[in-house]
């Protein structure tokens, strides 16, 4: 047991029930004060000496029998459980809304989301009982019903309480869990494996939390680490030895690129450090989810601190670290000065554009009917104008291609080749793997000097599904037409990653609802290519605000919650959901042989017969499959004999060959 108010890292108060109750309100608000670190308010201090009286006057049947914290840290959430009490072999994570009668439903998610966070994350609460209780204090003879969900993993369906009926709820929970005694040592000293979201990443590292507080601590994940000081330590050597280097990090999909490069952009905010860095990607909807989320997220913790910012200066201060690619470029090409930066993230780099399409673009968009580089070749020029040392970090993806006029990795490569002979190269060795489309373009760097290929640049595990690494496998099986395989890769994840296909959408939508708790979001996503669901009420081409899609809350209409917008390709890629409904249209069809590629043009279906267009469309479901973390539901409508443009012999086939791989029928 641990000793009584002894403090420890995740919580502002540690103590037995025992040395609790024996403590005086005063002394264990001093402590909680303390441990704060920052100037507390009067109605922060009384709803804290609210809380510790009521859990005073219910916690005396459990003396000598648990253990309680206040403010306990959830590392991922970067938020706090206002009281964490462990009672014989059950966690009770409790939030307090002091002079609340009401049970909102934020609130309510707010508890489950703590509890769900160390059900996943947590290693000693995988098999434990964990109840989410929320008290509003001035509720009076409130206690619903003690229930588990039928997820059965041990996490209850939140409690509401009013703080007369605790005790009631604690021997309600203690009677419905069992188990063996938690032992509190052992428990707060267990290893936390987080996999937290791109958002709550970069709000974590924008917070100065390093990478390796991100990483899970297993093997196969401290490669996200590993990688992230590996392109530290080259950085360092071209700033020390004065050279200029361009480094190719690789991964698979939610391997956590993007937080490689945010976690080395962000350890350098400092405009006057000569290691100022910046964050690049062409990603937009990626690009302006991340700096809201960023200025959002900042405004609020530091409101929690007593100070008050602007959202438009946070705003201001984000873009500095993270910006679109095209308005950098489009910066340097005015200005002919070296950048500020000295070292420059390139996000999805891949989806830089090819010379023809850079030419075209600036031909009609910024009247430069001669210019002819293509945009990784210009990228590297400007970077190329300082004088002592440059790193160039391009995070690739492999088969993300999913536009018209993006280069692949292979036109980088050719661009140092051509005209930069100085620049040293970092290479990772799976950049010649197939689905890079680099090989060729390796191939010449043959007789280069100062190439060098390192393991340490390749991300091999995906961290976006914490239920199921290999879901990237399976979806690469599956679109590759490799029936037996992709049914083994889904046998490996079934037990952990539910994914169901179905013909009915709202069974589907009810589906989402269900699997969902707390604030886990959901949402529809589509190819942008779908042109044929408007029947379902989905039209690709209606106005969505990714945003809005993304950050807000149930009670948005703009929200990925209502499941009315849909985003495609373009605005979920880089991106992820917990639950997603993929709703997959004609313009992919199955056939005996493999796929056939459609698009909607005019009132009729055509061919796509270009091999590259062809890729573009199969590498939009790719991303489609993978953005969900916790499962998801495959919806291919039964289409309709009396429209042409809906024969479900267009559809069947597709949901056919879905369920011939595997797929239960929901």
């Amino acid at each position: 047991m641990l000793k009584a108010n002894m403090s420890t890292d995740r919580a502002y108060y540690s103590s037995s029930i025992e040395g609790f109750l024996s403590a005086s309100p005063d002394s264990v608000l001093g402590e909680v004060t303390r441990s704060s670190g920052f100037a507390i308010e009067l109605t922060q201090r009384d709803a804290w000496l609210r809380q510790i009286a009521v859990l005073r006057e219910h916690l005396t049947l459990w003396s000598g029998q648990g253990h309680l914290f206040f403010e306990f840290v959830v590392p991922r959430m970067g938020r706090r459980i206002d009281v964490l009490v462990i009672i014989k072999h059950a966690v009770f994570v409790i939030e307090f809304k002091v002079g609340e009668s009401k049970f909102n439903r934020s609130a309510l998610d707010q508890v489950w989301d703590y509890a769900l966070d160390l059900k996943n994350f947590h290693e000693p609460s995988h098999t434990i009982t964990i109840a989410p209780v929320l008290i509003a204090t001035e509720a009076h003879d409130v206690l619903s019903t003690v229930a588990e969900s039928h997820h059965n993993d041990g996490v209850l369906f939140p409690i509401k309480a009013s703080p007369a009926s605790l005790r009631k709820c604690i021997e309600t929970v203690l009677s419905v869990g069992e188990g063996p005694i938690i032992d509190p040592l052992l428990w707060v000293s267990g290893r936390y494996k987080p996999t937290p979201t791109i958002v709550e990443a970069a709000s974590a590292l924008y917070d100065q939390h390093s990478v390796a507080d991100l990483s899970r601590s297993d093997a196969g994940a401290k490669n996200l680490l590993v990688t992230s000081v590996a392109v530290d330590q080259l950085i360092e050597r071209a700033k020390t030895e004065r050279r200029k280097a361009i480094c190719f990090v690789t991964g698979v999909p939610g391997a956590g690129k993007t937080l490689v490069g945010l976690d080395v952009a962000t350890k350098h905010m400092d405009a006057k450090s000569e290691l100022h860095s910046v964050y690049l990607s062409g990603n937009g909807p990626l690009v302006k989810i991340l700096c809201e989320a960023l200025a959002r997220d900042e405004v609020a913790r530091k409101k929690t601190e007593g100070v008050r910012l602007r959202v438009g200066e946070t705003r201001k201060a984000v873009q500095a670290f993270i910006q679109n690619v095209h308005h950098f470029r489009d910066a340097y090409l005015a200005d002919q000065r070296a950048p500020i930066d000295h070292v420059v993230i390139f996000d999805e780099a891949q989806r830089a554009w090819t010379l023809e399409q850079t030419t075209q673009f600036m031909a009609r968009k910024k009247g430069r009917a001669n210019f002819n580089r293509s945009e990784p070749d210009f990228l590297i020029s400007c970077m190329d104008r300082h004088m002592d040392w440059a790193v160039v970090v391009c995070l690739v993806g492999g088969g993300q291609e999913i536009n018209t006029g993006e280069a692949g990795i292979s036109e980088w490569i050719d661009a140092i080749q051509r005209h930069y002979p100085d620049w040293d190269l970092h290479i990772s060795p799976h950049l010649a793997d197939s689905e890079y489309a680099a090989v060729d373009a390796l191939d010449a760097l043959k007789t280069r000097p100062s190439v060098h290929f390192n393991e340490d640049l390749h991300l091999a595990v995906s961290m976006r599904s914490f239920r199921a690494e290999h879901v990237s496998s399976f979806v690469k099986h599956l679109l590759d037409r490799e029936k037996t395989l992709a049914r083994a890769a889904l046998d490996s994840i079934r037990q952990r990653y539910p994914i169901v296909v179905t013909r009915d959408l709202p069974k589907a939508k009810q589906w989402l609802k269900s699997q969902a708790r707390g604030s886990e979001r959901y949402g529809i996503v589509v190819s942008s290519q779908a042109e044929r669901l408007k029947p379902h009420a989905i039209n690709v081409r209606s106005p969505m605000d990714p945003v809005h899609w993304f950050l807000d809350n149930k009670d948005d209409v703009r929200s990925s919650y209502y499941l009315e917008d849909v985003a495609t390709e373009f605005h979920v890629q880089g991106l992820e959901l917990d639950w997603a409904c993929v709703v997959w249209d004609a313009d992919l069809r199955s056939g005996t042989t493999g796929w056939h590629h459609r698009q909607f043009v005019g009132n009729k279906w055509q061919n796509i017969n270009k091999a590259e267009r062809q890729t573009y469309l199969k590498n939009a479901y790719r991303v489609l499959l993978t953005r969900a973390r916790q499962g998801m539901v495959i919806v291919v409508p039964t289409g309709d004999l009396e429209d042409p443009t809906r024969e479900p012999s267009f559809y069947d086939p597709i949901f056919e060959y879905l369920r011939g791989v595997g797929l239960a029928v929901l």
